[in-house]
Parts: C-alpha cells; structure tokens; sequence
C-alpha cells in the first residue's frame, strides 16, 4: 500500500441510510436525539470550479438550521491571522536551511518538485518542513484549478442563510501552531513523502476528489486514513484524534439543546472509527449515514 502523509490531511473524504439508489454525492450523516438533529458534512477545503458536490442532505439542513460550524471562521480576519501564524511560527530559525534537514534524496526531489510547481528555492530554503508541505500542496492542488474559494467551507458559508449563526471550533493560530508543534522528525518524515508523491503520483487529488464526489468511504479512508496512520501516527494523533476529541464537548452540547445545526469539518474527521460519527455512535446517538 502506498503511503499518504500530511498532504491528505490537505484535502483533508456512499451509501444512503436506506441503501436507496440515489446519485453519487459526497457523504452526509445526520444524527438525532429527541429534539435536535445534526447534519455532518465532510469538506474538501479546496476544489476546482464546476463541480456539483452539494448533496440533497446538506441543503435540507442548512435551510432550516440554527447555526453552522466550521473549523475555522470563514472570513478574512481568519485567513490573515493564519498566515501571519505561518509567517511566525514556520520560519527555521536563522543559519538553518530545510535542503539541510532532508536525506539526500530529499534534498533533490525538493529542488525538482519546487521547480515544478512554481516554489523560489530561497523561499523553500526558510522555512520549517510542514509549511514547505503546505506550500507546495497548496501550489500543486491549484495548478488542478482547486482554490480555498471554490471549497467547501467559502462555498457553504457564501450561501448558507444569513441568519444562521456561524460557529467555528478553532482558531486559525491555534490550527497553526498545531502543525507547528509536530516534532521535527515527523515534519521531515511526512515532507519527504510528500515529495515523493507530488513528483510520482500527481493524480492523487483527482483521485481523492472523485472518491469524495462518489460518497466511497472505504477508498477515502483506504487513500488517506490508513496510510497516515502508519506513515505519521503522532501527526495523525495530533491533527485528527485529538481535535476530534476536543470538537465532541461541543457537539454533545449542542445536541443536548434544541434545534437543527450542521456541521462542516474535513472529510477526514468524519471517517473510520476515530471519526466523529463513530465517536457519536458509541455514545447513543442515533446516526444516520456511511
């Protein structure tokens, strides 16, 4: 099995409750207690334009919903201090160069990788391995025409009902210095795979989009889950498990209120036995979905 590191983690991905036939939709589950009910939706943060992923579920939701959750707060004020957060907290100290940390074959797979998607080598050189990561995904799911713009999250929030209150579980800052806190040989570990797929695999997100788009759980968490696991269990630990943890105090207490909410985080959070429905499950709550 090839292995997956931080990079799905970027893109980050069926059945009906019922096994009806219905079109291909990415996965919705909706969980109910006696007088609430909850719409988890997973997102791609970035998707390229003309893609008709809304499925019926989702709409239904956020027409009648209360409030709305993301990640993160979908507004400028987010985006500016999380790139100030990446400014602050993914520069190498000085005297440090990222060719150094890296194998030898690391070094020249950055060098030819940067090439290819359009990354000033100086600029590579600066920084510490999980903003180079993110950098260099971020520039290769652009050049597949995928932008923050036409994901999910701006999507959603773009044209959900205004008077439905947006929510968010985190902070960016607080998202950042996340990936900023991962030990530096896991950093190098997961950038080195990265690299490796950027350069042999570059249909990885044209795969990853068409699993969600057809609501295939199993090959989503086959792809992205399982690997990453394997290949960084204390970034998986860190940017799955543990925010998933920390996002069920308040789910929990939303469904012990009233009301509908629907809640948008990265398909990733919302599958295998560490996902969010699986967690809800274990608790009781009747969940509806993959």
């Amino acid at each position: 099995m090839r292995r997956r590191s931080m990079i799905a983690l970027l893109l980050a991905v069926g059945l009906t409750a019922a096994c009806e036939p219905a079109r291909a939709e990415p996965p919705v589950w909706t969980v109910r207690d006696a007088d609430s009910e909850m719409i988890l939706f997973g997102s791609v943060h970035l998707l390229p334009p003309g893609l008709d992923w809304r499925p019926d579920a989702l709409e239904a939701g956020l027409a009648q919903a209360d409030d709305l959750w993301f990640e993160l707060p979908v507004d400028a004020a987010s985006d500016a201090q999380g790139a100030a957060a990446a400014l602050r907290l993914g520069r190498l100290p000085a005297g440090e160069s990222l060719p150094d940390l890296l194998s030898v074959e690391g070094r020249e797979r950055l060098a030819r990788v940067g090439a290819l998607y359009g990354a000033p080598p100086q600029l590579l050189a600066g920084v510490k391995p999980w903003l180079a990561e993110v950098m260099l995904a971020t520039l290769a799911f652009g050049r597949a025409g995928a932008t923050t713009d036409q994901g999910v999250e701006r999507q959603i929030s773009l044209t959900a009902p205004p008077d439905v209150a947006r929510r968010a579980f985190e902070t960016a800052e607080e998202q950042i210095a996340m990936f900023a806190a991962a030990p530096l040989e896991e950093q190098v570990a997961s950038l080195e795979e990265s690299l490796e797929q950027l350069e042999t695999d570059p249909e990885q997100f044209d795969r990853l989009v068409a699993a969600w788009m057809a609501g295939d759980v199993a090959t989503l968490e086959d792809e992205a889950l399982d690997p990453l696991r394997e290949a960084a269990p204390g970034i998986y630990q860190r940017m799955v498990v543990a925010r998933n943890m920390a996002w069920m105090e308040p789910l929990t207490a939303r469904l012990d209120g009233r009301g509908t909410t629907v809640v948008v985080v990265g398909v990733g959070h919302l599958i295998g036995p560490d996902g969010l429905p699986a967690r809800l499950r274990a608790l009781g709550y009747a969940v509806e979905g993959p």
